[in-house]
């Protein structure tokens, strides 16, 4: 049997049925054999919604039957197929009893279990109707909407010669298993109908799915059913001057009048709502814009303008930096990019626009409204300085509550973590090199920057160091600045404990001897590698200056050293330097040396370690 086609949706298969025959033949002049066919042992069902009994020939009486309990149990349904006109009075389409064919209504519930019968006789040879005119009878179950009657069915034969018994298309009924939709519906696993609608069979035992009303598609897949657009339909019942909007499994008309009514409402609430929000931005944005500007003021940005300009065309750039800039910088202040915290601010690594790294610093904020007036032109004042060993300063951010300066990033860290790593300690050679540049440097802020600066936080921390061991000062200026009477721009309220001048303490007065000071205790950890202040240590020996100075006067300075040192270079070497670190931290400061008069005696000190061809000498007692 072949199968034409599934319909999914109705539970249909359409497939080609068998046709039932008792033809005549001339030659004998007797009937042949009959063609009778039987539907046993299958599931399926005849669809008697679709289907007809159908009969065709002159005088002939067609039937099927069915078992239905017993052996003798038969359920009848047929029909009688006459030409009481003749076979000539026969016309195409016309399927009645008295047209040489005729069709009766299948009962519910049939399955296969059928046979056909082609005639009404009593006596075979004896065949009413039959013989040259009209030589076959046909019987068969066929397809109410795709049979045709055509009277050379009854005058040639041609209905079975055409295509054999396998050409008269049929409907078959299918179900899902043999329970009803509550029985089902118990075995969720099994259960076919999950998103769809369950119908009971008519035609039997069983149920089919469907797609519920406003759905389409495939019922027995899980998200088989699919929303019809009634408004995309042709056949869309939305009245003229009205608009069609699709809802899941419906759709609502709406007169275009009332429409308008409500658009024109929806704008107004729109624009309204527009209107305001738009408002409310503006007046934030411009809340925003006066906050910055106030903050602009506060630091100095004025003055820094008018300095700016007083100096146009002269020495380095300066730049102005948004706030935006740099929280794109370090992407939004991340933690993952802090480099440092300390009393005057964090510090974090970030990335220009133009490719450049740099360190940004948020300072702490000054309580003197004069210092924070000052500050803006002071950062300028300060990013003029241009030395080899001093880190360079961009610029820095006004706009903002904390003031942010933007330093040249140095990447190969500082002194401090040189000095107290673990690992190998430094040459005596590297040391010396980096004490005379940071003095250099040094002697540059305090001699040749105009006007002079004070550094007042000297400190290895804040000595960086390239990847060649090239010393680049740092955070000179970095906490609000004030300018002095003698024009010296200096540090209020500066240091760090360990390296803070003991006379400024009592002073409170911060000098270029201040840094003297400061950098006498460098010197010291690049002879010891002790920390300025060791909290853990005796009382007598936490603070390094006063720990040294107690050795020198007691005789014990070589047991205070860096065992390395002395066996690279001689003692001479040694009490020199530490000779110069003890003038630095004379009490009085008055009595200290200059940076200048330091930078000299180191140079000095260096030009005696090394020869002439670069090469360090390592100088023993006896040289």
């Amino acid at each position: 049997m072949e199968v034409l086609h599934i319909d999914v949706l109705r539970g249909k298969i359409h497939v080609r049925s068998m046709v039932s025959s008792w033809c005549y033949n001339a030659t004998s002049g007797s009937m042949g054999n009959q063609s009778l066919w039987s539907y046993e042992s299958t599931t399926f069902r005849v669809s008697d919604d679709d289907n007809r009994l159908t009969v065709v020939g002159c005088n002939a009486f067609g039937y099927i039957w069915t078992r239905d309990g017993g052996a003798d149990d038969k359920y009848l349904v047929g029909c009688n197929a006459t030409c009481s006109r003749g076979v000539r009075y026969l016309a195409d389409g016309s399927c009645s009893n008295l047209g040489g064919c005729c069709q009766a209504p299948l009962p519910p519930g049939l399955s296969f279990d059928l046979s056909f019968v082609g005639y009404d006789s009593s006596a075979a040879g004896d065949i009413p109707g039959l013989g040259p005119t009209s030589p076959c009878i046909y019987a068969m179950v066929v397809d109410k909407e795709a049979f045709e009657f055509r009277t050379k069915y009854v005058t040639t034969g041609e209905l079975l010669s055409a295509g054999g018994s396998w050409e008269v298309p049929m409907v078959l009924d299918w179900v899902v298993g043999n329970q009803t939709c509550e029985a089902a519906q118990k075995n969720r696993t099994a259960y076919a109908c999950h998103n769809s609608e369950c119908s009971n069979a008519k035609n039997g035992a069983g149920y089919v799915c469907s797609c519920p009303k406003g759905y389409d598609g495939n019922p027995y897949n899980p998200d088989g059913c699919k929303d019809i657009d009634e408004c995309k339909a042709a056949n869309r019942t939305c009245p003229a001057r009205s608009i069609c909007h699709n809802t899941p499994g419906s759709h609502e008309c709406y007169e275009l009048k009332w429409l308008l009514g409500i658009v024109g409402s929806c704008i107004f609430v729109v624009l309204l709502g527009t209107g305001m929000s738009c408002a409310y931005a503006i007046r934030k944005k411009k809340r925003l814009a006066a906050v910055k500007r106030l903050h602009f003021k506060q630091h100095g940005g004025f003055l820094l303008f008018e300095e700016m300009k007083s100096r146009q065309g002269q020495g380095r750039s300066f730049t102005l930096f948004t706030e935006e800039e740099l929280e794109d910088a370090t992407d939004k202040f991340d933690e993952r990019f802090v480099l440092g915290k300390g009393g005057n601010g964090t510090v974090y690594r970030g990335s220009l626009k133009d490719g450049r790294a740099v360190a940004i610093k948020r300072c702490r904020v000054a309580a003197d409204e004069r210092q924070r007036r000052e500050f803006g032109k002071e950062m300028f004042i300060l990013s003029q300085v241009n030395h080899r060993n001093i880190v360079k300063l961009y610029g820095c951010c006004l706009e903002v509550e904390v003031p942010m300066l933007v330093y040249q990033f140095i990447p190969n860290g500082n002194l401090y973590e040189l000095i107290h790593r673990d690992g190998a300690p430094p040459p005596f050679a590297v040391r010396l090199k980096i004490a005379h540049e940071a003095a250099e440097a040094l002697a540059y802020l305090h001699s040749m920057a105009s006007p002079p600066i004070i550094h007042g936080d000297v400190k290895s921390p804040n000595i960086l160091l390239d990847e060649n061991y090239t010393v680049k000062v740092s955070d000179f200026g970095a906490s609000v600045l004030a300018l002095t009477d003698n024009s010296h721009l200096v540090t209020l309220v500066q240091g760090t404990r360990g390296y803070l001048d003991p006379e400024y303490m009592q002073t409170c007065r911060l000098t270029d001897k201040s840094d003297v000071y400061s950098f006498g205790v460098v010197l010291l950890e690049l002879l010891t590698r002790r920390k300025a202040l060791a909290m853990a240590a005796p009382e007598e020996e936490r603070s390094l200056a006063a720990h040294f100075l107690s050795s020198v006067r007691d005789g014990r300075l070589g047991g205070l050293l860096d065992a390395p040192i002395k066996d690279e270079v001689g003692g001479e070497v040694i009490e020199m330097v530490a000779a110069l670190a003890k003038r630095c931290l004379v009490m009085s400061g008055e009595r200290r040396p200059s940076m200048i008069e330091v930078a000299e005696e180191l140079d000095r000190i260096r030009k005696m370690c090394v020869s002439g061809d670069g090469i360090t000498i390592l100088v023993s007692d006896d040289n």
